[in-house]
């Protein structure tokens, strides 16, 4: 018979509605029964039609009769023929080992001759049948209605590996070939039938087998580990995509054989530093908490660190009502999950609303701020500078000045590099708040005021890494800034939890700097994001295929690389990697009279002298000379100066 037509036929038979496979699979189970035994007969006297076996004709129908229903109760009959996994075995010879007794019975009280190791041959042979027919039936199905299944590769022997080559063995997708995995006492063996093969045979596997996937699962591995293995794979022309993290899979948040795509934490991260348990909890653990910000990606983060720590209530404070919903959603996932008492309040507002902010602190009787409400999209601030300082600087002054007449102990501001030395609004904004902070925290009495300050977080709403996914599905090209572009990255946990043990440490006006690591070139993240997306670099407009890189110039206020420190000196703290930074502060006297000017600027959006205020109170701010605070006006962009502003 033709292929195509075979497959015309198992593919019609897959389009049958449910109750008639199971008539089919039943009919061709009373003929297997009946066939067995003869077959048994058969094998036990060496005859192909044994004598005497018309006197026990009553066998054959009587087989069909018990041995059907027995097979539907074991549930043989509810199995997805298709889908069928190992337990279609164990239901088999449970259903064939009561119907080779009933055979046995049927015998005794009929007296009829028979060989008595008869029932057991017929076992057997039923099994065999019953089981190879479904496996069979199961690849048939597979073949033609999967179409062509994908070679691939798992990394990993583990229970992570050998529930995802369960997986694709039952899926039509992909094709395991094989298993890669450097344990001798793995060497050698199958899982599901897929080889145990070892490391230095994947460049020939990949090769010979034509193989398009590596799925790694190695949810235990170390950053390291999995960073080696990365360098290597992504060299190679395969798609790479990874099992779900073990933690997410004992909470209940994914499945062994949930794959996903590689995060870009396992090509930059770092070999983590166990948290400072006694700083972690210092300032949450039984304490009244409040993040700012608390949808965004930083302060959702440290509100998942710090319902894990059991505050005895955490207010998450957020003016985005999507964003504020998302996040109590998953907390109360959480705590449900974790049998949690702590008491979650979510409350919409924004940190200039003085009244409501402070009233949010006195009822809910706050000891520990997270002040991570900002708006730190660069290029978005440098074209709405009024409402860019006004929310990151006057927003942490409202908020420090509510904490304070509250009787907060600790408020901690998240802030940024780009702080240092600013080319950008958005840097200066931020570098103006930590000298608000740095202002107010030169009074020991009261709320302990301190700043934490890091670089690029993976996967934060203004990183670059959605970015690039987005323009990599899309076939490219992808788009860097510059070719010398560098940044440091930090994964969002565990800048979570430096900040929280950094904040910890504080005594007050403290500029509290994270250890970043070594920076990446953003070109360089952009070549290793596509090989891990299974395509090539294309190096130039001659070549064919692949995605390319564009660069499209430095946008307004960001420069080639970030700081973290103004002056030179730094010294270390309780924590490996967290350091205190010693730096100039403006006196609380002049620089009070200045934000109140500032604070009247941006209310009526005065955008030439919020600039100049930006320069007299943050001398390192040498701002570009392209024009501030654009506006669409249908046909070109023009500035817009405050008289002409204010009359609009």
């Amino acid at each position: 018979m033709p292929e195509t037509t075979a497959k015309r036929i198992l593919n019609a038979l897959a389009r049958w509605p449910r109750a008639g496979k199971k008539l089919f699979i039943a009919a061709v189970d009373a003929a297997t029964l009946s066939f067995s035994i003869w077959a048994a007969f058969a094998l036990r006297l060496g005859d192909f039609w044994p004598e005497g076996i018309t006197n026990v004709w009553w066998l054959f129908p009587s087989v069909v009769a018990v041995g059907v229903p027995i097979l539907a109760w074991f549930g043989l009959y509810r199995e997805v023929t298709r889908h069928a996994g190992p337990r279609v075995i164990v239901q088999a010879a449970q259903g064939v080992g009561v119907t080779s007794l009933a055979v046995a019975a049927m015998i005794l009280i009929s007296r009829d001759w028979a060989p008595r190791s008869l029932p057991v041959i017929f076992f057997l042979v039923a099994l065999g049948l019953i089981t190879g027919s479904r496996s069979l039936a199961r690849q048939l199905l597979r073949s033609a209605i999967g179409g062509e299944r994908q070679p691939s590769i798992v990394w990993g022997s583990g229970l992570a590996g050998a529930r995802l080559v369960q997986s694709l063995v039952a899926g039509h997708a992909y094709r395991p070939i094989a298993i890669i995995d450097d344990d001798p006492g793995a060497r050698g063996s199958r899982i599901r039938g897929v080889p145990v093969r070892p490391a230095s045979e994947l460049e020939s596997l990949i090769a010979e087998k034509r193989v398009t996937h590596v799925f790694l699962a190695l949810p235990e591995a170390s950053p390291a580990e999995r960073r080696a293995i990365l360098d290597r794979v992504t060299r190679l022309p395969v798609v790479a995509r990874s099992v779900a993290p073990i933690d997410e899979v004992l909470a209940g948040r994914a499945t062994w054989d949930e794959t996903r795509e590689i995060p870009i934490e396992d090509l930059l991260g770092r070999d983590s530093v166990p948290p400072d348990a006694q700083l972690l909890a210092r300032c949450v653990r039984g304490r009244s908490v409040l993040v700012t910000g608390a949808g965004g990606s930083i302060g959702s983060q440290l509100c998942r660190e710090a319902l894990a720590l059991r505050p005895s209530k955490l207010v998450l404070f957020e003016r985005s009502e999507h964003a504020l919903y998302q996040i109590e959603q998953e907390l109360r996932r959480q705590a449900e999950l974790t049998a949690s008492s702590v008491e979650i309040v979510p409350l919409l507002g924004s940190v200039l609303d003085r009244e409501r902010f402070e009233r949010a602190l006195r009822v809910c009787n706050v000891e520990t701020v997270y002040h991570a409400a900002a708006f730190k999209h660069v290029p978005m601030v440098e074209h709405n500078v009024a409402e860019g300082v006004e929310n990151n600087t006057l927003g942490t002054l409202v908020a420090a000045e509510a904490a304070l007449a509250s009787g907060v102990s600790t408020f901690v501001l998240i802030s940024t590099d780009k702080a240092v030395r600013p080319t950008s609004v958005m840097g200066a904004s931020k570098r103006l708040a930590e000298l608000v902070l740095q202002g107010m925290g030169s009074d020991p009495i009261g709320t302990r005021f301190s700043m934490v300050r890091f670089g690029n977080v993976l996967g934060s709403s203004g990183s670059v890494v959605p970015l690039f996914r987005e323009q990599i599905a899309r076939g490219g090209p992808v788009t860097v800034t510059h070719p010398d572009v560098i940044r440091y990255f930090m994964t969002i946990p565990e800048a979570a939890q430096l900040v929280m043990q950094a904040g910890a440490m504080a005594e007050g006006g403290e500029v509290f700097l994270l250890e970043m690591g070594e920076p990446v070139r953003i070109a360089d993240l952009a070549k290793r994001m596509i090989r891990l997306a299974g395509h090539s670099v294309r190096e130039s407009d001659e070549q064919r295929g692949g995605i390319a890189i564009v660069f499209n110039g430095l946008r307004p206020g960001e420069k080639l690389f970030e700081e973290l420190l103004i002056a030179a000196d730094a010294e270390p703290t309780r924590h490996p990697r967290v350091k205190k930074a010693h730096e100039q502060s403006l006196a609380w006297s002049e620089l009070r009279p200045a934000l109140e000017r500032l604070s009247h600027a941006c209310r009526s959006s005065d955008v030439p002298t919020i600039l100049s205020l930006l320069e007299e109170l943050v001398p390192e701010y040498h701002r570009p000379n392209e024009s501030h605070d654009l506006l669409w006006d249908g046909e070109a962009n023009i500035t817009i100066a405050h008289s002409e502003r204010a009359q609009a």
